[in-house]
C-alpha cells in the first residue's frame, strides 16, 4: 500500500482543521436558535468565526488533539500490523507539522513524548468486514470533554430526578442528568454518545461509537428513536447554554446504542463530545493506499460566520460592558468588573496549566507575575528556522483542574486575572474576594480565534514539562472573556448549576411507561 502513509495523513489532517458537514449544519440550528444579544449568541458567532478560520488557515480547530482514536474495518487478508505503523508514521509527521499538539503524557513521570505515541496512543480499534476496501474513521475528542463522560450503575439515585431504575425511564434520568453535569465544562453546545448495557469497558466504548453516527440519521430502533428525540428536545429546556453561559442551545445531537448484559449488572455510559465535534473517515483502496471516498459529506467551502444565517424570532438583550486592560492591571480596576463584563486584555499573559500550578505551590516563578493574567491553555506551537515560536493554537482549557491549587497562587504571586474555560469552585471563589482577583472565561475550542490575538512569543519556561504544560509567555492584542466570576463573590456558572438543577427536576416523572 504505497500510498496509506499519505492518506492516513490527509484524513488526520482534515479532522483536525475541518468540522465535517453534518456537524456545522448542527450548529448553524443553535445560531438560530438563541437568543441575539446574549452572552451565549456572542460564544457561537466566536465559535462560527474559529471553524471558518481553521480551515482557510489549515490550522486546528482546537488546540486539544485529544487521544486521536481509529476505527479500522479491513478485507479478509490485509496487514494490520503494516496499517498500525503507517498511522504512526503519519500522527507523527501530522505533529511535527502543527496539525496536532503532542498529548501523549507518561501517566507516572508526566514526561510528553513529543509525537503522539507511547503506550496506548493512538487507540486502534481493529475488525474484519466482508467488503474489499479498508476503511478508517478517525475521532479526535479532547481532554475537556472526556473528563465529562460518565457512567451510570441502575438502579440509582441522581441529583434532581430521584431513582432511576432498570427501565427505558430510568436510561432516559441517566442520560438527562449526564447533559447537567457537563454544563460548560466540556464545552457545550455539544453531542453526547450513549451505550445501555455491555461491561464497564465495553459500554462506553459502545457510548463513543455513537459519536461515528451522522448527527442527522434516524435510530432503527423505534425505542431508542424516540429516546433521542426525547433527549435532544429537552435537554435544551435545562438553560445550560453554550459555554455554560446560560441560553437555549445546550445539546446538539445524541444517538444511542445497546448492547446486551449481564443480569447483575446494568450500565448507562455517556460519551459527551464538545462542539468541535472532529471525527472523519475514509475509504482506501488496499491495493493502492489511496483513499476512494470520504464518509462523511465535507464541510469545506461552507462559511458558518455570514451574518445572515441568524434570523431568531426573540430577542433577549443583556447588558454587557465593555472593558479593557492593560497588563499589569492594578487591584482596583478588577474590583471594578462584574459578571457578564466582556474584558479585552493588552500586553503581556502567561500560560499555565496542571504541571505549573502544582510547581508554584511549593516553588518561586520564573518571572514577575505581580498584576498579571494565567491563560488556563495547552497551545500548539511551532519552531521557525531562526529559531523563534510561533502560536498555531491557543484555546482554552478547562479550569477546575485547578481548583486545588489557583486561589493559593494568585495570592501568593499577585495575579489578578486567571482565564480559562468552564468556571472554578468556591475555593477560587473565596480567593477572588479576598485577593482582588476576576475569572474570566474565554470561548472553549476557539484555538483559531484566540491564536490570531497573539502576536508575538516572549520567551518561554519549563519545558521539560511538555509544550503543552509549559509557561509561556506571550504578549497579545485584544484578547477578549468574559466574568464569569468577580471579586464581589458573583459566579454565573454557580447560578446557572443552580438553575439548570431546579430546571432538570422537572424531568422527574415517568415518561417511558
Amino acid at each position: 500500500m504505497k500510498h496509506f502513509e499519505e492518506s492516513m495523513y490527509q484524513l488526520i489532517v482534515e479532522t483536525s482543521t475541518v468540522l465535517p458537514a453534518d456537524v456545522r449544519d448542527a450548529i448553524r440550528k443553535a445560531r438560530v436558535q438563541e437568543d441575539q444579544g446574549t452572552r451565549a449568541a456572542l460564544a457561537l458567532s466566536t465559535i462560527a468565526g474559529n471553524i471558518d478560520s481553521a480551515e482557510s488557515n489549515v490550522s486546528p480547530i482546537c488546540q486539544d488533539t485529544g487521544m486521536p482514536t481509529f476505527v479500522i474495518h479491513t478485507p479478509v487478508g490485509v496487514n494490520q500490523l503494516e496499517i498500525k505503523q503507517q498511522i504512526k508514521q503519519a500522527i507523527q509527521r501530522a505533529t511535527a507539522d502543527g496539525k496536532l499538539r503532542p498529548n501523549s503524557v507518561d501517566s507516572l513521570t508526566g514526561a510528553n513524548s513529543g509525537d503522539n505515541l507511547g503506550p496506548g496512543t493512538p487507540v486502534f480499534h481493529f475488525e474484519q468486514w466482508e467488503q474489499d476496501q479498508i476503511e478508517v474513521k478517525l475521532i479526535l475528542k479532547g481532554g475537556g470533554c472526556e473528563n465529562k463522560n460518565i457512567q451510570y450503575s441502575l438502579p440509582a439515585e441522581l441529583d434532581g430526578l430521584g431513582k432511576a431504575g432498570r427501565d427505558l425511564d430510568g436510561i432516559r434520568k441517566c442520560i438527562m442528568h449526564a447533559v447537567y453535569q457537563a454544563q460548560g465544562q466540556g464545552c457545550s453546545a455539544g453531542f453526547i454518545g450513549v451505550g445501555i448495557g455491555g461491561d464497564r469497558t465495553s459500554g462506553y466504548e459502545l457510548a463513543k461509537q455513537q459519536l461515528f453516527r451522522e448527527s442527522d440519521d434516524v435510530n432503527p430502533n423505534e425505542d431508542l428513536r424516540k429516546l433521542e428525540d426525547y433527549v435532544l428536545e429537552h435537554a435544551n429546556e435545562l438553560g445550560i447554554g453554550t459555554m455554560g453561559f446560560g441560553g437555549q442551545a445546550t445539546l446538539l445531537g445524541c444517538k444511542v446504542g445497546v448492547m446486551n448484559r449481564l443480569p447483575a449488572s446494568f450500565f448507562v455510559s455517556v460519551a459527551y463530545n464538545c462542539w468541535a465535534f472532529r471525527r472523519m473517515g475514509v475509504l482506501v483502496d488496499p491495493q493502492t493506499g489511496e483513499i476512494s471516498n470520504w464518509q462523511y459529506k465535507s464541510g469545506k467551502g461552507s462559511a458558518m460566520a455570514e451574518a445572515d444565517e441568524v434570523a431568531p424570532t426573540e430577542q433577549k438583550q443583556e447588558k454587557q460592558r465593555e472593558v479593557v486592560l492593560q497588563a499589569p492591571i492594578t487591584e482596583e480596576q478588577i474590583r471594578e468588573l462584574r459578571v457578564g463584563d466582556v474584558v479585552v486584555i493588552n500586553g503581556l499573559m502567561h500560560t499555565g496549566r496542571d504541571a505549573l500550578h502544582k510547581y508554584l505551590i511549593d516553588h518561586d516563578a520564573p518571572v514577575d507575575l505581580n498584576g498579571h493574567v494565567i491563560y488556563h491553555c495547552g497551545p500548539v506551537m511551532m519552531k521557525d528556522e531562526q529559531g523563534e515560536y510561533h502560536v498555531k493554537a491557543a484555546g482554552p482549557t478547562t479550569s477546575i483542574r485547578e481548583e486545588p491549587y489557583q486561589g493559593d497562587i494568585m495570592k501568593k504571586f499577585g495575579i489578578r486575572a486567571v482565564i480559562g474555560k468552564g468556571g472554578m469552585g468556591a475555593k477560587t471563589l473565596k480567593a477572588l474576594q479576598e485577593h482582588g482577583g476576576v475569572y474570566l472565561n474565554a470561548i472553549g475550542g476557539a484555538a483559531q480565534y484566540y491564536a490570531q490575538t497573539i502576536k508575538k512569543v516572549e520567551g518561554v519556561h519549563f519545558m521539560e514539562f511538555g509544550i503543552p504544560e509549559a509557561m509561556w509567555h506571550l504578549q497579545v492584542e485584544g484578547f477578549a472573556a468574559i466574568v464569569t466570576m468577580d471579586a464581589h463573590g458573583n459566579s454565573l456558572h454557580a447560578d446557572v448549576d443552580r438553575d439548570s438543577l431546579e430546571k432538570l427536576a422537572k424531568f422527574k416523572e415517568p415518561v417511558f411507561v
